[in-house]
């Protein structure tokens, strides 16, 4: 099942996808149903299996046009995985101490699906970052990893907007993983029985067109489960937490010569089975 975070009348809601008989997308709006206000507090509540069924199939309103909220749009955290594609940390001469590398993002430098990414007056360096997100579906804290999958609520994609200016002013790299309008969440979490085998979910990211990074779940230098146990060891994770697990080799800032994004472009992040994120890029006034 799809699940999504939208607004409707100026109002945050969210629910899930429901495709009709002509093969039609629509969203049953669950929020206006529901005693959870948010995605993440239906997560919490461990209700996404019997929503469903107490909303029904009979969609409130269409696919089409829909305006788009980040996926979660109120996490408690948000965790970043740096330099878990082992070509990624070759191009970047960075990684491999044995350890995830782990920063956070904060919801409030998100923005959903189709929504512009903002490239800031203070840098002409905003770069791509195509990455799986993971949404924790059940609280834990010293996850085994051989059953932190059963934490999962399901997985989306995101796009790790990063500032390199920024970025590389000094060894933490806070600062530019956090401009307004710079992380795309969307266009919505897919449960995991739908996406099936997890090792081959495929992600591919689009410049205008043209692919810019390519690579499998099975590439990851530290696994889903393996984030899960690490990150769990020094926080608890609590369902809506969102672990973004890292970006392929690729990226604008290793190419010679470097490519950032500016206005007019746009981006796009693709996870098969999962969907597309799409995002226009503009140039802040």
């Amino acid at each position: 099942m799809r699940w999504l975070s939208f607004v409707r009348n100026g109002r945050s809601t969210y629910g899930y996808v429901v495709v009709d008989e002509a093969g039609i997308e629509g969203v049953v709006d669950v929020g206006a149903k529901a005693e959870y206000p948010t995605l993440r507090q239906a997560i919490a509540a461990q209700a996404l299996e019997t929503l469903p069924a107490s909303c029904g199939d009979q969609t409130d309103l269409p696919l089409e046009g829909l305006e788009y909220a980040p996926t979660i749009t109120d996490p408690a955290k948000i965790l970043c995985v740096g330099l878990n594609y082992k070509e990624h940390q070759e191009e970047t001469g960075r990684g491999g101490e044995g350890f995830p590398t782990v920063f956070v993002r904060f919801a409030a430098a998100q923005m959903g699906h189709l929504q512009p990414m903002v490239r800031p007056i203070e840098s002409a360096t905003l770069d791509f970052e195509g990455e799986i997100a993971m949404i924790i579906g059940k609280a834990g804290r010293r996850i085994n990893r051989s059953n932190a999958l059963s934490h999962v609520a399901g997985f989306g994609i995101y796009n790790d907007g990063s500032v390199r200016e920024y970025q590389r002013q000094t060894s933490q790299f806070t600062p530019g993983k956090n401009f307004s309008n710079t992380g795309g969440f969307g266009p919505w979490m897919m449960t995991m029985d739908e996406i099936g085998d997890l090792s081959q979910m495929e992600i591919t990211t689009r410049l205008n067109g043209e692919v810019m990074q390519h690579a499998q779940a099975n590439m990851l230098v530290h696994g889903f489960g393996e984030l899960i146990e690490y990150c769990s060891t020094f926080i608890d994770l609590e369902p809506g937490d969102v672990i973004v697990t890292g970006t392929p080799g690729g990226v604008g800032a290793a190419r010679k010569p470097p490519v950032f994004m500016d206005d007019g472009d746009q981006i796009e992040v693709e996870v098969k089975p999962i969907g597309i994120l799409r995002n226009p890029v503009v140039g802040e006034n």
